[in-house]
């Protein structure tokens, strides 16, 4: 076994164990929901139970690397190796007993990732990726569909945190793109809507104002199932729309890259 299959068998122990701190509270009393933006982004002790465990396995197992994680921030390493953790994206759901919420670690080297797990504990499904190596979900190979029509399509997106207060809130866009798809979902997790976007599951995906946690290990997964990453603006933290190439293609030209910029 190779130093990055030792790092992916690595992040994957760290993905299901976290996933049992979840498992534990999940659909209980004693989630001790925060608020942290605003009333509508919140936190749980489970969220903070999963990135401690996380943080503490890869200080223990990798000192030398620096790790960024959502509700710590970033600790600093001496090493190229930087680890990339969402404990618990969807927590909104995760809080409310709706059972789609994920792990995500993802491992970057310069800057570049080269590894990613995403986690659903509740499904029990497990996408992992390694650079140039494919994608795999429960130890089988995964690819994107192969739909190339936006009118057979099914594509999934979310809105921001500061939905309540900005305008500039993903509303224009879906306006514009749900009528030409079979279908759009919310499911509340951008890591597991990437990885649904890698197994076929759903054609297309886009949402703006992530953050690196979101989507680093999810955007390696989708890349290396065949799958499309285009940012679409700049000025709203990751703003991304990912599918088949060809519904990538289709979908862009809809998705505003500004405020207020009017689409065909």
């Amino acid at each position: 076994m190779d130093r990055m299959e030792q790092m992916l068998a690595f992040a994957r122990n760290c993905a299901k164990e976290a996933g049992k701190i979840q498992l534990s509270y999940f659909r209980g009393n004693h989630l001790h929901i925060e608020t942290k933006f605003n009333m509508h982004d919140v936190v749980t002790v489970a969220d903070k139970e999963s990135e401690r465990y996380i943080i503490g396995e890869i200080k223990r197992t990798y000192p030398e690397h620096a790790i960024l994680g959502e509700e710590s921030g970033m600790h600093a390493g001496d090493s190229e190796y930087c680890w990339v953790i969402d404990p618990l994206d969807g927590t909104t759901n995760y809080s409310q007993g709706l059972p789609i919420f994920t792990v995500s670690i993802g491992l970057q080297c310069k800057g570049e990732t080269v590894l990613g797990v995403v986690y659903a504990p509740y499904l029990n499904e497990l996408y992992e990726a390694c650079k140039g190596k494919g994608a795999m979900l429960n130890g089988r190979s995964i690819h994107v569909s192969g739909k190339n029509d936006t009118q057979q399509s099914v594509v999934s997106t979310g809105f921001p945190i500061d939905k309540d207060r900005n305008p500039d809130n993903n509303l224009d866009n879906l306006a514009r793109i749900l009528p030409m798809v079979r279908g759009v979902r919310r499911q509340g997790s951008a890591a597991f809507d990437l990885c649904c976007v890698a197994a076929g599951i759903l054609d297309g995906y886009w949402e703006f104002n992530l953050h690196l946690w979101d989507v680093c290990a999810g955007i390696l997964i989708v890349t290396e199932a065949g799958g499309t990453v285009r940012s679409f603006r700049e000025d709203r933290n990751v703003s991304i729309v990912v599918g088949t190439p060809a519904i990538v293609e289709q979908l862009y030209p809809r998705l505003s890259d500004k405020p207020g910029k009017i689409c065909l």
